[in-house]
């Protein structure tokens, strides 16, 4: 997995703006909402929702064979902005925590709401794993 960096451009923060994967095992995780195991949400705040859909991520490329770093794009759909802001710092901790220093490519959505009341997030990622 190579990042793509076009030259010239400034850095981004927290994420790619590309990734280039070598032919492998594709793994599509449909999106990720703040609730357990047993679809339950423990919080109705953002920040451990926020954890929670990126453990619940985590465990569905695990259970396809991979890890963290196989992921190679992530969406992120998020129904408050003010909310988000706010936590970008807490957001950054957890990410680390959960993923090391890997960023894919990823994009953020404002939504107006979710299916899953009451989340505050949803995160869809793709991961490759290398070919077996």
């Amino acid at each position: 997995m190579v990042t793509l960096h076009p030259e010239g451009w400034e850095p981004p923060i927290g994420y790619a703006n590309g990734i280039k994967v070598a032919a492998g095992e594709l793994v599509f995780v449909a999106g990720q909402v703040g609730w357990n195991a047993q679809q339950v949400f423990e919080s109705e705040d953002l920040v451990p929702q926020f954890e929670q859909a990126l453990k619940n991520v985590l465990a569905v490329v695990k259970a396809a064979g991979g890890q963290p770093a196989h992921i190679c794009r992530m969406t992120a759909y998020c129904c408050d902005k003010p909310a988000y802001l706010a936590a970008r710092g807490e957001l950054g901790k957890i990410w680390r925590d959960l993923m090391g220093k890997h960023f894919p490519a990823m994009s953020m959505i404002f939504v107006s709401d979710l299916l899953d009341h009451p989340g505050k997030i949803e995160l869809e990622a793709t991961a490759v794993l290398p070919a077996s």
